[in-house]
């Protein structure tokens, strides 16, 4: 049996910044929460958990007992971390340790605060991406805080993204487009484009009877343009050459791609794929209507299979979130959190299911 969870109209074929899109309606994402410190979610971003780090170094520094030298703290690896905390010494462990604790209970924090907005209420799941949650001190900051959230009463289910965030940002991108739009062809190419990082991917699409539960990244090109300092035409030309190469590749391994590409990145994005506001970490000015990413990266583009390639535009939080729609059949409302540069956010609700497979396009 169906289950109709959201009755909102059935989407356009492709929109960009689309709020009902073919699984899920879009009920709220990027939203920018304020305190008398500033932006309530850069308390557990990337920035913060380097951010207390650095402060409890700095601490241990005025007694000499610094476990990580002269090392900078942007420059510590979050495996380094992952391996103090399992097999270091006692007080490097137990400054990773500390660190991880109160970190945790400011993304408790954030959660509360998210789980008391109008579009966030009766969130059944938080699923937790970014960079952070693929290394051990990020799962263990989740868990702390899941325990710390349940200790409290507070009705969540706070669990790690199911793909690796380096390819969830691509793979959710699958999910912008009806599975019709996308019958008849192999693959895709997505993009994830982030305050610190750029990926550039193939997807494959591995679609039957428009179930694209199985969907996935069969190769992805890495830059991480912040050590580059590029400017915005500088990106863009590397982001086409990214996609160029990869368009290669998929014709030689005879694939057939969609004259799609889905690109996820920062900020708000209205209906003709402008960025609104939040793209302050882009490379160079990319807010605003005197620049439309979506039409700047088509014109750069060559054709796919002989057709000029639709580009279609949504947050990289909305997107990444997207590719946990086959995994969130048994919840109606679900947001996804990714620490990443700063905090991306999204919340969904489910608008077709059934007790086996969700229904796509």
């Amino acid at each position: 049996m169906t289950i109709t969870v959201d009755n909102a109209p059935p989407p356009p074929v492709l929109r960009h910044g689309g709020r009902v899109l073919p699984a899920v309606t879009v009920d709220t994402y990027n939203e920018e929460l304020r305190d008398e410190g500033g932006f309530v979610g850069d308390r557990a971003s990337g920035r913060a958990f380097r951010a207390i780090l650095e402060d409890w170094r700095a601490r241990l520094r005025e007694h000499g007992d610094d476990p990580f030298g002269d090392t900078p703290t942007h420059e510590i690896s979050k495996s380094k971390l992952d391996n103090l905390l399992a097999a270091g010494a006692p007080l490097a462990a137990g400054l990773v340790h500390t660190v991880v604790e109160e970190f945790a209970q400011e993304l408790a924090t954030v959660v509360r605060r998210f789980l008391q907005l109008e579009g966030w209420m009766g969130t059944e799941r938080i699923v937790v991406g970014g960079g952070l949650s693929a290394s051990h001190i990020g799962e263990l900051a989740m868990g702390r805080a899941a325990v710390l959230l349940k200790g409290e009463g507070v009705p969540i289910d706070l669990q790690a993204i199911g793909n690796h965030p380096d390819e969830a940002g691509l793979i959710g991108a699958v999910q912008l487009a009806p599975s019709w739009v996308l019958a008849g062809h192999d693959a895709i190419l997505a993009a994830d484009i982030g305050g610190t990082n750029l990926r550039v991917g193939v997807v494959e699409l591995n679609m039957k009877k428009g179930d694209l539960s199985k969907a996935a990244v069969l190769k992805y090109l890495h830059w991480r343009h912040r050590d580059d300092a590029p400017t915005r035409d500088e990106a863009l030309a590397r982001i086409a050459a990214m996609a160029e190469e990869l368009m290669e590749e998929a014709a030689a391994q005879k694939l057939k791609l969609a004259p799609f590409v889905g690109i996820g990145c920062p900020g708000l994005i209205d209906e003709h794929g402008v960025i609104v506001s939040g793209g302050q970490n882009l490379p160079g000015n990319w807010e605003g209507d005197g620049f439309n990413l979506a039409a700047e990266l088509a014109s750069r583009l060559p054709r796919i299979r002989d057709h000029e390639p639709a580009v279609i535009l949504h947050n990289d939080a909305v997107v990444q979130g997207l590719s946990e729609v086959p995994a969130m059949t048994d919840v109606s409302r679900w947001g996804v959190l990714t620490i990443g540069t700063g905090l991306g956010n999204a919340r969904f609700t489910n608008r077709v299911r059934d007790q086996n497979v969700m229904k796509l396009g």
